[in-house]
């Protein structure tokens, strides 16, 4: 396989992201990352400060993929013939499938977003431009939350959100990705019809 071109900070982070989805977020090292892309270790220091920041900006770059696709999906959807209320279920819908279709993308990327937490990455020495940005990755999430509770019931409240939480997060990890059926039909059929049935139910008044 031919090596990167030097000096690529999207091949320095294709090496980090595979390093951590096939050994671990540990296995991210300066000389790992160096030795794969063919870079010294001081362009990679000078590029990315430090291994949590090659590790930070890898994680980073699959956050925005994800919220990409989400956004897409939810685009598509909004995009349709439908009615206001059925157009609108059918958006919220599209987005909680956004993790399968994410890992068909971008396998690598999925894994990381699973493999490397957010409190593993803020917990270590990240650079504080990294962690800010990492934070408005994923306020991302709640704002796209708060555009699809408008949209669907009028309202972005607590209660709302809430709602689009259990929606959006709670029922793709338990559905999907605890038991590692992201990519099985089955699955992802059962996971629309669990969103809709929450959203039949919507928040309280």
């Amino acid at each position: 396989m031919p090596r990167p071109r030097t000096h690529d900070p999207d091949a320095v982070l294709d090496a980090a992201e595979s390093l951590a989805v096939r050994g671990g977020p540990a296995t991210v090292t300066i000389r790992a990352v160096a030795t794969a892309t063919g870079m010294s270790n001081g362009a990679l220091y000078h590029t990315f400060g430090s291994r949590s920041g090659v590790l930070g900006r890898a994680w980073l770059r699959a956050a925005r993929r994800f919220v990409a696709v989400q956004n897409e999906l939810v685009d598509a959807r909004s995009n349709s013939e439908d009615g206001a209320g059925e157009d609108a279920t059918e958006a919220i819908v599209a987005a909680a499938e956004a993790p399968s279709v994410f890992s068909e993308r971008f396998p690598d990327s999925s894994r990381l977003l699973l493999t490397v937490s957010r409190e593993q990455l803020l917990g270590e020495d990240l650079p504080d431009e990294v962690a800010a940005e990492v934070r408005t990755a994923e306020r991302a999430l709640i704002d796209l939350m708060a555009r699809l509770a408008q949209r669907h019931w009028g309202r972005r409240d607590r209660r709302a959100i809430e709602v689009l939480t259990t929606c959006l997060v709670d029922l793709p990890t338990a559905i999907l990705i605890r038991r590692d059926r992201i990519s099985e039909p089955l699955a992802r059929e059962q996971l629309r019809a669990a969103v809709r049935a929450v959203l039949a139910v919507g928040p309280p008044d």
